[in-house]
């Protein structure tokens, strides 16, 4: 019987043992790839899982067991009445488009203003708000509000500006109605630099 080159030479039993090794290594790596993979598939119904075990992160409702739970920042035993009030001084008619809303502490309210530039010219405006009670001032927090920055209206134009506000819930429970009054008026333009 003819040996083997390797046997011969007696290096043929190391060259197994590595193969056998090699082999086994490459077991070993791939049932950890699907221990790998399968505990990646398993990780998300486990997460959710988590989340409505502990009550966090819950995006959606599971047979109804969230109806009724809402903004827990709103005051829902309180009413507010905001009212509104416009002043133009300048070019242009200015108005709110409702005169008044009955909002709740806390809750995110928007209301429109109009503007129209009555002028066959571009008019630069801003506006500035007050508040009465003036107490109320400091309660009442906008978010979003054309009174933040300088308007440009151009000729004949008529622009829609929202504020978008809420009444802090450490409001006074004694004020019941708030008037927010806006004064709008022409800004002289910057003069221009001589070149």
């Amino acid at each position: 019987m003819p040996l083997d080159p390797l046997e011969a030479s007696g290096t043929g039993s190391g060259a197994r043992q590595t193969q056998q090794s090699n082999g086994r290594m490459l077991g070993k790596l791939v049932v950890i790839a699907v221990m790998m993979f399968g505990f990646g598939y398993a990780l998300v119904p486990l997460y959710k899982e988590i989340c409505e075990l502990t009550g966090i992160n819950v995006l959606s409702s599971k047979d109804g067991l969230t109806d009724g739970i809402g903004n827990t920042q709103i005051d829902k035993s309180r009413v507010i009445t905001v009212e509104f009030d416009a002043n133009a001084h300048g070019p242009w008619r200015f108005r709110p488009t409702v005169s008044s809303l009955t909002v709740h502490p806390g809750e995110m309210t928007q209301v429109i203003f109009e503007v129209v530039n009555t002028q066959k010219r571009t008019v630069d405006a801003q506006a500035i708000p007050s508040y009465a009670p003036q107490q109320a001032a400091a309660y009442f927090k906008k978010v979003e509000c054309f009174c933040f920055r300088q308007q440009t209206l151009l000729p004949n134009e008529a622009k829609q500006m929202p504020v978008v506000f809420f009444i802090d819930p450490k409001l006074p429970r004694d004020v019941t109605t708030i008037t927010l009054s806006y004064t709008f008026f022409e800004v002289a333009a910057p003069a221009k630099k001589a070149t």
